[in-house]
C-alpha cells in the first residue's frame, strides 16, 4: 500500500494506492469519504481516496506518507465509519532490504543491461541492472515491488529489453544519501550487512 497526501495542491484528501499495476479503465463508487478506484472489467479494488482526510487522521506530511499499523488502523476506522466495502490486508516488511548478488549474466538484447539473481534473504529475486559497477558477490540495496523511492517513484515488476526484472538495485544518489557521488553505479555495502535485513538509509 502506498499513501500520498498533498493539500496544497490536491486539497485535504488522501489517495491510497493498492496495486501496482496501472488501471485500465477505471470504475468508481463513492461511499461518503471514501471514494473506491476499481478496474471495470475485474471489478479488482486499485485504491481509493479519502475526502476531508484530516477529519480521520492527522498529517502534516506533504507528498508520501509513511505506511504505519496506526495509520492503517485510522484508515480501516475511517472505512468503517463511511460504510465503504473495502478491506487492507496491509504488507509491513521492509520495502528496502540488503541483498545478496549471487549470479550476473549479460543481458541478451542490450549492451549496457546485466540480469542479475538477488537473494534478499525469504527469496531470490531476478533484477535487471544498468549499473556499470554490478557483480556477483556484492551486498547491494534492493528496493523491492512496493518499495516508493525518495523522488517519488513506485517500483513495479518491469519488462526491460524482453527481460523480466522485479525489483531495483539502488545507488546512493537514488537513496537520497547526503554526500551520494555523481558517479553512475549501485551502492555496494560492506561485508558484514545482513542479507534480508531492512536497510535504513542515513540522513546525514
Amino acid at each position: 500500500m502506498n499513501v500520498a497526501y498533498n493539500k496544497q495542491y490536491v486539497g485535504d484528501v488522501l489517495l491510497v494506492q493498492l496495486a501496482t499495476e496501472a488501471i485500465v479503465k477505471t470504475v468508481v463508487e463513492k461511499k461518503g469519504d471514501i471514494v473506491i478506484l476499481k478496474e471495470e472489467a475485474t471489478g479488482e479494488v486499485k485504491g481509493f481516496n479519502l475526502f476531508n482526510a484530516s477529519k480521520y487522521v492527522a498529517l502534516d506530511v506533504q507528498g508520501n506518507v509513511e505506511v504505519t499499523p496506526e495509520l492503517v488502523e485510522k484508515l480501516k476506522a475511517a472505512i468503517d465509519e463511511n460504510g465503504a466495502d473495502l478491506s487492507l490486508d496491509v504488507d509491513f516488511s521492509p520495502k528496502f532490504v540488503v541483498g545478496y548478488v549471487e549470479e550476473k549474466e549479460k543481458h541478451p538484447n542490450a549492451d549496457k543491461l546485466s540480469v542479475c539473481k538477488v537473494n534478499v534473504g525469504d527469496d531470490t529475486l531476478q533484477i535487471v541492472c544498468g549499473a556499470p559497477n554490478v557483480e556477483a558477490g556484492q551486498k547491494v540495496v534492493v528496493a523491492k515491488i512496493g518499495a516508493v523511492m525518495p523522488s517519488g517513484l513506485l517500483i513495479k515488476a518491469g519488462n526491460l529489453r524482453g527481460v523480466d526484472s522485479f525489483g531495483m538495485l539502488c545507488s546512493a544518489r537514488e537513496l537520497a544519501i547526503p554526500g551520494a557521488p555523481e558517479v553512475k553505479g549501485i551502492l555496494v555495502l560492506e561485508e558484514d550487512a545482513e542479507v534480508g535485513s531492512a536497510f535504513v538509509a542515513p540522513t546525514k
